[in-house]
């Protein structure tokens, strides 16, 4: 089969570990050219070298995604080093691990900020490119819980709904300039994403989860990735028996919600 993304060019957010990490290694294995973002300038290069991409074919671009003035001068310099850019991945995020009534407002709008604020604010940017080009696709790393509340996540589940509503109303917007919108709900994925969770106060959580110590690999879920967007399949779920639980929800809500009022998720 022929090589679909041999030469494309691919932008990954949060492509510093886990999943964003995965999807650099397996888009560079396919030939793509790949613009590396993450806060973390020394892991980006890390992820370059790892990935066995070169100068030529790729570009290290640090972005902090809470500075969303920074979006244009980063946009720039990929058009400078490539004149499209193909597929826009937007994978940085950060996960939650408080109680509701617990949570100050501060942490809360941080959450929002990076989950939902600024992949919008990125996805705006990049948009006229892809006008102009004709063609393209947004990417959008979600979750399961994009399609139900899971106590001690409220916030990260806000988050990811308001995703689902913002990209299923662009998907509508764009489809004829030949835009493609993919919405991806991993489930567990072993990563760091409990670890690096924030707490009621703004501090990481510190923990790795049953269900992320458990979850498929991010190569996995990068595989299942890729051939989401190869397939343009609208949205789909990635990982394991976790992701019946949104279609659970849909066909027996109330044994959904008995199930997760037993659950415990801390």
């Amino acid at each position: 089969m022929a090589n679909s993304f041999s030469g494309k060019v691919v932008w990954v957010t949060g492509a510093s570990s886990g999943i964003g990490e995965a999807l650099v290694k397996a888009f560079a294995k396919e030939g793509a050219k790949v613009i590396l973002s993450a806060r973390r300038e020394e892991e980006l290069q890390r992820v370059k070298k790892d990935a066995g991409l070169n100068d030529q074919n790729s570009l290290v671009l640090p972005l902090d995604l809470y500075r969303i003035d920074d979006i244009d001068a980063a946009l720039k310099k990929a058009q400078e080093k490539f004149s499209a850019i193909d597929i826009l991945i937007c994978n940085a995020g950060i996960a939650q691990r408080s109680m509701v009534k617990d949570s100050l407002l501060q942490i809360d709008r941080q959450i929002m900020e990076l989950n939902f604020f600024a992949v919008i604010a990125l996805t705006k940017k990049v948009l006229p490119l892809m006008f102009a080009q004709k063609s393209g696709n947004i990417v959008v790393i979600s979750s399961v819980m994009g399609k139900m509340g899971i106590p001690f996540r409220s916030m990260y589940c806000a988050s990811k709904h308001a995703l689902h509503g913002f990209f299923e109303a662009l998907r509508g917007e764009v489809f004829k300039d030949n835009i493609k919108v993919n919405i991806i709900c991993p489930g567990y994925v072993k990563t760091n994403v409990s670890l690096n969770a924030v707490t009621s106060e703004g501090k990481a959580h510190g923990k790795m989860d049953k269900g992320q110590e458990k979850g498929i690999t991010p190569e996995k879920c990068a595989a299942g990735i890729l051939r989401a967007i190869r397939n343009n399949k609208e949205e789909v779920y990635i990982g394991g028996s976790e992701t019946i639980a949104p279609r659970l929800k849909v066909l027996f809500p109330r044994l959904f919600s008995a199930i997760i009022k037993r659950v415990e998720f801390h």
